[in-house]
């Protein structure tokens, strides 16, 4: 996954994550809402067929790249959890 950055401002982010579609995107769009200080967060495809997608982070109080690394940390800890849960289920 490459990431291009569009535009990066004190309180707007906005990104191209190249060869994703909506899997991680979504993922990462819902934790990034939970997030306190976001104020809009969301993604899209140009066209159905692409394989990038473009984000943009819109924040108050925080800055974007915090509460995007923060969102991060959120996704790998419920992935972690998940994995645990799975492997105790086998």
């Amino acid at each position: 996954m490459d990431i291009e950055v569009l535009t990066s401002k004190k309180d707007e982010l906005e990104f191209v994550l190249k060869g994703e579609r909506h899997t991680f995107p979504n993922l990462l769009r819902e934790a990034l809402l939970e997030e306190s200080g976001v104020e809009f967060a969301a993604y899209r495809l140009e066209h159905p067929f692409d394989s990038e997608c473009r984000f943009v982070v819109r924040t108050k109080g925080k800055t974007p790249k915090k509460a995007l690394s923060d969102a991060l940390k959120k996704v790998d800890s419920n992935l972690s959890e998940f994995k645990k849960a799975f492997k105790a289920a086998k």
